[in-house]
């Protein structure tokens, strides 16, 4: 694993992964769980590369890891710890563990220095079985309220499977996946390369891929991004094309990688094979865009049909939500965190995508709800309107999601009638929301279209703006 300024190679993280989880035992020996699961040790880390050293050696028990964005809010952190029930925090964050201890925070804070320092604690590792959860995620639902779940190694082992055969991950690539391990897609390629055996490049930021010259000084051939970073990419390779010369492999996730973004990647790098993948967090992969143009090709081991709101299976080419029945589905989500039902009893699993099935091929329309992807971030936009309750001299509110080149979409705030200078409310925001749900843009309305009941009408509201009869 290799940073800017930092590498382990195998033998050394499995080493030093022996001794923290090692550590972790020791530390854990006596403290209360409370629940039927194995105890959840939340990373809360700034840099990627220690972030994954600590995600490794955790994940090396019978224990269940989940990780937390380290650089948004310290209340979101909070809720998120909240949300996963976690027994364990490994932060380096002072704000952070403050704020723990001034809530009362019953569970274990600790920091990379305090777990390094255990070399001479006797190894006892207890590696969990297959079928057993070792990976906590958290996923925005059409409500905006976080939703749990678990995933297991036989899950992420199907996963992985898929990687091999169809996504170019195989033993001695040199992978780069820039930024956070909160991404979930930096923490699935993580996982990815050392079970392939591949050498995993880490970066703190996405920029570290546009800004630096690391493709081309460590021998990158494969790239592992978000759509939304191909456009910098390709400025960058227009700029400086040998600094990419080496990179042999594109591969993206989080959202549906346009033809725009495909025909500048063809152009600055003609030598590089971009898929885009299909799949979520929940379901795993289900398949890519080989089938060209809208059209998700779907991967063999995936079955999958598409019904009406009622649950009827309906024909091929009819327009409804996408079921999918895998490996590498879960089960469903952790109670408590939410009411909705993942899969049904025959094992069918769907986050209501919608969309048209033909064969093998499914077109992605959308998912049901009002839940939108920007920059590779899946946000919700009740929750970006939830986070302005309270602020002062600002009334009814709707965020809407726009179309724009280089993100896919992009989050604006629509405000009935005066509102706070836009630099309050994006300080305000800043507060309260991830970088990713923080709106761009910011419009006004004498009046916002309601129903009957008194609700606002996303939809109409942003037809309006698309009319030009916003004030921004």
């Amino acid at each position: 694993m290799v940073a800017k300024d930092a590498r382990l190679t195998y033998g050394e993280l499995y080493a030093e992964s022996q001794r923290i989880s090692t550590a972790l035992d020791h530390l854990l020996r006596g403290t209360a769980v409370g629940t039927a699961l194995p105890p959840i040790v939340a990373v809360c880390l700034t840099t990627a590369f220690d972030t994954a050293r600590l995600v490794v050696a955790a994940e090396a028990g019978d224990r269940i890891v989940t990780v937390i964005d380290a650089h948004g809010p310290v209340s979101l952190q909070r809720q998120q710890l909240a949300t996963t029930g976690a027994t364990v925090v490994i932060t380096d964050s002072p704000a952070l563990r403050d704020a723990l201890r001034a809530d009362d925070w019953p569970g274990l804070i600790l920091g990379l220095p305090e777990l390094m320092r255990t070399d001479r604690l006797p190894a006892d590792p207890t590696p969990s079985a297959d079928d057993a959860p070792f990976l906590l995620l958290t996923s925005s639902g059409t409500t905006g309220a976080p939703k749990a779940f678990l995933k297991t190694r036989a899950q992420y082992a199907a996963n992985i499977d898929v990687s091999l055969r169809h996504l170019g991950a195989m033993d001695d690539i040199a992978t780069f996946a820039p930024g956070p391990m909160s991404y979930s897609l930096t923490l699935y390629t993580l996982f990815e390369v050392l079970a392939t055996g591949g050498r995993l490049h880490v970066a703190d930021r996405l920029e570290e891929l546009w800004l630096t010259s690391r493709v081309r000084d460590e021998g990158i051939t494969r790239l592992v991004t978000v759509p939304a970073a191909l456009h910098a990419l390709a400025d960058a390779a227009t700029r400086k094309p040998r600094r990419y010369d080496g990179i042999e492999r594109i591969i993206t996730g989080g959202a549906a990688l346009s033809s725009h973004a495909r025909a500048r990647i063809a152009e600055a790098l003609p030598g590089a094979d971009a898929t885009g993948y299909f799949g979520t967090g929940e379901l795993g992969f289900i398949g890519d865009d080989r089938a060209g143009g809208k059209m998700i090709r779907l991967y063999p081991q995936v079955e999958a049909q598409v019904r009406d709101d009622h649950g009827a299976v309906l024909p091929l080419g009819a327009f409804g939500t996408l079921w999918v029945r895998s490996r590498s589905c879960s089960t469903g989500y952790l109670p408590g965190t939410t009411t909705s039902s993942l899969t049904d009893a025959d094992g069918w699993a769907s986050v209501h995508d919608q969309g048209h099935l033909r064969g093998r091929d499914f077109t992605f329309v959308g998912r049901r709800g009002d839940v939108v992807t920007t920059g590779g971030h899946t946000v919700a936009l009740d929750e970006v309107e939830r986070a302005f309750d309270g602020m002062p001299q600002l009334g009814v509110v709707c965020a809407i999601a726009e179309a724009q080149p280089a993100l896919g979409v992009r989050i604006a705030l629509v405000v009935e009638g005066e509102a706070p200078p836009r630099a309050e409310l994006r300080a305000w925001a800043g507060d309260r929301l991830a970088p990713a749900s923080v709106p761009r843009r910011w419009y006004a309305l004498p009046e916002l279209p309601r129903t009957s009941g008194g609700k606002v009408r996303r939809a109409a509201v942003a037809e309006l703006i698309v009319r030009g009869q916003g004030r921004r």
